[in-house]
């Protein structure tokens, strides 16, 4: 028997010990859990193994937990073997030192979750993402100093940064790999190489304050797009230079330019597009899968490591969704085009990616989960509840603001949806008057005028800059305002919404101005079920409708109930628009998003089950800005259907 001397084993013991206090703190095998570059063969070094990813962007704050698990199997089995995640900044502080980080903002139970089904993780947590989200993930507070200079080394502009990365960073610490967790790689801020400030002393700021909270270990990185320039400006010693591009690129002469920053290491492309984003107004883009799927095996027989954007794009639910310049929103759907569809579904690209993963590794056997049952519950009637100007004592409850001249969302603190500014009528407009904004794109980004309760048209941040406008003196002026998503993209992301110049009449500046910031959530939330229609208002007569061309923003009620007798429901389902004209819909108080039928290319809304129930009417809520289907006829046209299969055209 073999002997063993009690000081021979102390440091066993030391050891034992360590590694169960190190498993009491979610540390687990430390000393066996490495990720490294291994820069003298081009690769990455897992637990001291060759490795490479073969990586999809998922962004859990377009899916709602309840898919979560759905989306995230789904990846796995199309031979994936790591997910790459935003944190979205203004979607976990939405107001100063406010934080959200439970039900589906609980970004560490995603990661977990991942971590659980055997995926490793790529981290991007910003401060800026871009994304195609509302204001590029930074929140819309930072601009109550309009002075401020976004994402460069403006102290105001740090102060909030580090108070963000020292909330959000300690949560990430024990999910890197090192520690047991899954997150091999961090992103330090976003193709900061794109935008004008090339502040390098913001970049320092960043690294440092990563590696204050993160660690040595951590495997840092920044990307950018495949130019010598772009990657100039976006990136920093000591942060792995990474590049992003396309199937329509050349994968050579684009890594031959990671290579001049980059000239050892594994090459990476961190966002190889699968389809692309769309604008409100424009055809839905697609990307050929013959031509991903091609492109996709080059990239891989060149030994890159890669990620896959989008692998499944999700929704921007409520007002989420950012805009491009010049002045471009992106509607509600991130569809993408992506292998994964809206609404998690299998499609053509999923299997034709898959066989390619499959000529490069091993994917995992068994049954694919199959796309998620739809159900078309038909059509449901709507009713008028009460226009905005009639509602205004439930959606302003603690009062307007007064001031001389207009002020912006930031100025009343309301960051999205609308803000009503009221005001008289300086002059007589029984011939009609100009109204105009100065400078020409001073409303921020559409708004609804009316006078006296008469509609009057509409004025829009580029189309629509000047409206003709009739009423007397003393009249009433009501301008509606709809932030329809901020810029995410470029030197324009400060971007203010509401009024924010002065409104001019016939070359009168407008003064005293009662604005009124409106809380669509906490109405919708507080007055489900309320299915009166407002005094002597029923759809029937010119109250309702004028002899105007427009209808005055009128909000919408109705429900419907899932049908009993038929298994598993209720189902995911799509809702659509018929002869209504552009708003906003709730459904049992969870914000759907934005709809725009007239524009497209968007037509249906994609709605998850769980937000559905079996118990009780389901309530739906609508906010329509511009026209009615019931306009001309009979009330039961003001009517939305359920269908089982998108639309966008």
């Amino acid at each position: 028997m073999l002997r063993v001397s009690p000081l021979t084993l102390l440091p066993l013991l030391a050891l034992a010990l360590l590694q169960l206090m190190g498993a009491a703190h979610g540390v687990y095998n430390v000393s066996r859990r490495t990720f490294e570059l291994d820069y003298s063969r081009a690769r990455f070094l897992k637990d001291g193994q060759p490795f490479r990813y073969i990586s999809g962007s998922i962004h859990y704050f377009r899916i709602p937990r309840f898919y979560w698990e759905d989306r995230l199997l789904k990846m796995k089995m199309a031979g994936l073997n790591a997910i790459q995640t935003y944190v979205p900044w203004n979607f976990h502080e939405p107001q100063p030192g406010q934080y959200e980080f439970s039900g589906d903002r609980d970004v560490e139970h995603f990661i977990q979750l991942a971590h659980e089904l055997g995926l490793l993780v790529i981290l991007r947590p910003g401060p800026y993402i871009c994304a195609e989200w509302d204001m590029g993930g930074l929140p819309a507070w930072l601009l109550e100093k309009k002075s401020i200079v976004l994402r460069s080394s403006d102290p105001d502009y740090l102060v909030a940064v580090d108070k963000w990365l020292a909330v959000l960073l300690p949560k990430m610490k024990p999910l890197l790999y090192q520690n047991g967790g899954p997150i091999i790689t961090v992103q330090v801020e976003n193709e900061y190489g794109s935008y004008f400030a090339c502040d390098y002393n913001y970049l320092r700021f960043l690294a440092h304050r990563f590696r204050y909270y993160l660690g040595n270990d951590v495997i840092l990185f920044t990307t950018d797009g495949a130019s010598e320039k772009l990657l100039k400006c976006g990136t920093l010693q000591d942060l792995y230079a990474t590049v992003d591009f396309g199937a329509a690129n050349n994968i050579t002469q684009a890594f031959q330019i990671q290579r001049k920053f980059e000239p050892k290491g594994p090459l990476i492309n961190s966002e190889f597009y699968t389809g692309w984003l769309d604008h409100w107004g424009k055809p839905h883009s697609v990307v050929k899968t013959e031509k991903v799927a091609t492109s996709l095996y080059n990239l891989l027989a060149h030994g890159a490591n890669v990620n896959l954007y989008m692998f499944i794009g999700g929704t921007n639910f409520a007002y989420w969704n950012g805009a491009n310049m010049p002045y471009a929103p992106q509607p509600t759907s991130y569809d993408y085009d992506a292998p994964l569809s809206e609404a998690g579904d299998l499609t053509k690209k999923y299997f034709a990616l898959r066989d390619v993963i499959k000529k490069f590794k091993e994917v995992p056997e068994g049954p694919i989960p199959p796309s998620t049952p739809k159900f078309a519950y038909g059509k449901v009637a709507l009713r008028k509840f009460k226009t905005v100007a009639e509602a205004l004592g439930i959606l302003c409850p603690n009062g307007p603001v007064t001031s001389l001249y207009p002020l912006t969302f930031s100025q009343v603190k309301q960051y999205f949806g609308y803000v009503l500014y009221r005001t008289t009528l300086p002059q007589d407009c029984s011939n009609p008057k100009p109204i105009f904004s100065s400078p020409i794109n001073g409303v921020r980004d559409r708004a609804y005028v009316s006078v006296d309760g008469v509609p009057q048209g509409i004025l829009d941040r580029n189309l629509l800059t000047t409206l003709n406008i009739r009423g007397k003196a003393g009249a009433t002026l009501d301008i509606l305002v709809e932030n329809m998503g901020r810029v995410n993209y470029g030197r324009a992301i400060n971007d203010f919404k509401g009024l924010i110049s002065n409104m001019t009449l016939n070359s009168t500046v407008l003064t005293n101005w009662t604005v009124f910031p409106l809380d669509t959530e906490a109405m919708v939330r507080s007055h489900l079920g309320d299915q009166e229609a407002s005094d002597g208002d029923h759809l029937d007569g010119q109250s309702a409708f004028n002899s105007s061309d427009f209808i005055l923003p009128t909000f919408y009620v109705g429900n419907f109930s899932i049908p009993s007798g038929i298994p598993d429901l209720p189902q995911d389902t799509f809702i659509q628009f018929p002869g209504w004209g552009k708003g906003q819909v709730w459904i049992n108080g969870f914000n759907l998003g934005r709809y725009w039928p007239t524009v497209g290319p968007q037509m249906t809304l994609f709605v998850p089950r769980n937000i559905l129930t079996t118990s009780a009417p389901n309530n739906i809520t609508v906010l329509e800005l511009e026209s009615v289907p019931c306009r001309e006829g009979p009330p039961e046209l003001c009517a939305v259907e359920f269908v089982d299969t998108p639309v966008i055209a």
